[in-house]
């Protein structure tokens, strides 16, 4: 069985570089501008745009796909405060500071669509 995440983008091209150059993602396959998968430590990521043909990018129950909200993926580091500085380096869009919750610290990131990953620093124990 395979698990994977599927994220929707509103261009699935702009999407990649913030994954793949910014959070360390592989790209896997991009057999069609509408659709990409890229992976990073054994988690499958399918990035759709809206109206790209494809099943997932297709109008369900009257309503159409889009990129936003709050469910988000979770990305581990060593150092949250490098990344961070070299993200908004590269013009990245964060939501808010750094903030210390009980497991460690985290803060959100906005991909070019607006999707939010978590970037989390776990607490030294």
């Amino acid at each position: 069985m395979t698990v994977a995440v599927r994220y929707i983008v509103s261009n699935v091209d702009e999407a990649l570089p913030f994954y793949i150059d910014l959070l360390g993602f592989k790209l896997e396959m991009h057999p069609a501008p509408p659709f990409a998968q890229i992976s990073k430590d054994g988690v499958n990521v399918y990035l759709n745009q809206p109206g790209g043909g494809g099943g997932a990018g297709q109008d369900v129950g009257g309503q159409t796909p889009e990129p936003g909200g709050w469910n988000r993926l979770q990305i581990s580091v060593d150092d949250l405060d490098a990344v961070v500085g070299r993200m908004r380096g590269a013009g990245a869009h964060f939501r808010g500071d750094i903030i210390q919750g009980n497991g460690g610290r985290q803060i959100l990131v906005d991909d070019p669509s607006g999707n939010p990953v978590e970037l989390f620093e776990p607490r030294s124990r």
